[in-house]
């Protein structure tokens, strides 16, 4: 059976920059979904900002296994309550893949509890991205490392929490570096940042991208069914304890009755 992936787009640059719209006429989410949709593990398909609920109704979301995600301009107009339901899903097991500008998107500073700022020059310049883990599955079939002869340069210190792994670490042409590719676990989501990928540039037709793209979605799956309840914190009665206890001290809260930890 597919993956099945969805692509949300933020679609913002794609209907008011010119050099945007004639590098990608179906969009970038456009683009990135037929690179997955070549490959017959995925089963890829999109959504955008513009869509009723941003095309990320709670039952959609349920029938997804990864979701990537792209936005710049517009984070502001997400609305909280589909950060909310992508979250819940994530915790539950849904994979989830940032791209690019998403460092600073309301579902990844949710995730990740953090600023999520960092360094950035808008100036065409090469990007070199090294492999800094060869034997991760994101990395498979990737050289030592490859370029991209124009980018967006992103810049350390990047505010974000620890990574499980740093899969990729970019020079650029100006002197900065950066990691660009870092995995988290989130509940049991697993989630991806990966940092190329600026609207005024050909990045998701590189090969190597895709190939990053489409291992990345690979890594994210999780076939296991769906956590229930992820946001319950229910109260196990004395009675219901594995081993036998007595209750020794008072207590705040009945049985049954609904309480916080």
């Amino acid at each position: 059976m597919a993956i099945r992936t969805i692509v949300w787009g933020e679609n913002v640059h794609e209907q008011t920059n010119k050099i945007v719209s004639d590098l990608y006429p179906n969009g970038m989410h456009g683009c990135i979904a037929d690179a997955l949709n070549a490959d017959d593990r995925f089963s890829a398909t999109t959504a955008t900002l513009q869509e009723d609920e941003h095309g990320l109704p709670d039952t959609r979301l349920a029938e997804t296994d990864v979701l990537l995600w792209w936005g710049h301009a517009a984070h502001g107009d997400v609305s909280d309550e589909v950060v909310e339901r992508v979250a819940d899903h994530v915790n539950a097991g849904m994979g989830l893949i940032l791209l690019h500008s998403a460092h600073f998107a309301k579902i990844f500073k949710r995730l990740m509890g953090t600023p999520c700022n960092l360094t950035w020059r808008e100036a065409g310049e090469r990007e070199r991205l090294w492999v800094t883990s060869r034997n991760h599955p994101i990395a498979a079939g990737l050289p030592d490392h490859f370029e991209l002869e124009n980018e967006e340069m992103y810049g350390e210190p990047f505010g974000v929490p620890e990574p499980l792994e740093t899969v990729f670490i970019s020079w650029f042409q100006g002197g900065e570096v950066f990691r660009s590719g870092l995995t988290y676990k989130r509940g049991a989501g697993n989630v991806f940042y990966f940092r190329p990928g600026h609207e005024t540039y050909p990045t998701y037709y590189d090969q190597n991208v895709q190939t990053v793209l489409r291992n990345a979605v690979a890594w994210a799956y999780n076939p296991a069914p769906r956590v229930v309840g992820v946001n319950d914190a229910p109260n196990v009665p004395v009675e219901q304890a594995l081993e036998p206890i007595e209750e020794r001290g008072p207590r705040l809260h009945k049985d049954g009755e609904e309480g916080y930890r």
